[in-house]
């Protein structure tokens, strides 16, 4: 019986030392870098361009519909980006620092051709004054 019982022990061993050594030799990977921000070049021309559309009532409720069908899933009912999609770096479009970091173009822009993984609106699913609207409804959000 104590023959067994070295015998047991010194396999145990053995396997402990083996698997230490494996662990070592083959260590977990690195986490993923966290996601990034999704960066884009806007054309200067297209940053420049002023709204045409004035941010009358009208304007706000037909941006806002759209906004619901199409943004808010993402970026939130009230554009703070908490949505129930558990999506990285939708930015709080209510942060008036975001507000200021662009130019109506340059949401006119991000919101006709994407950014990172958000889909743009295509010229076949918006037209300009559509876009325009939304940019308008975004940019009330700053203002609350």
């Amino acid at each position: 019986m104590k023959l067994w019982l070295q015998t047991a022990t010194l396999v145990l061993a053995v396997l402990v030392l083996a698997l230490v050594l494996g662990a070592q030799q083959n260590p977990p990977p690195a986490p993923a870098p966290a996601p990034q921000a999704p960066t884009q070049k806007v054309p200067p021309e297209a940053a420049q361009k002023p709204n045409p559309v004035r941010p009358t009532a009208e304007s706000l409720a037909k941006g806002k519909k759209t906004y619901v069908i199409d943004c808010a899933l993402c970026h939130g009912e009230n554009g703070d980006g908490k949505n129930d999609m558990d999506m990285k770096n939708v930015p709080d479009l209510t942060n008036p620092e975001v507000q200021k970091s662009a130019t109506d173009g340059q949401w006119f822009y991000v919101i006709r051709h994407g950014i990172g993984d958000m889909p743009g609106e295509g010229t076949d699913r918006a037209k300009d004054e559509e876009v325009w609207n939304i940019v308008n409804y975004v940019r009330s959000f700053g203002k609350k």
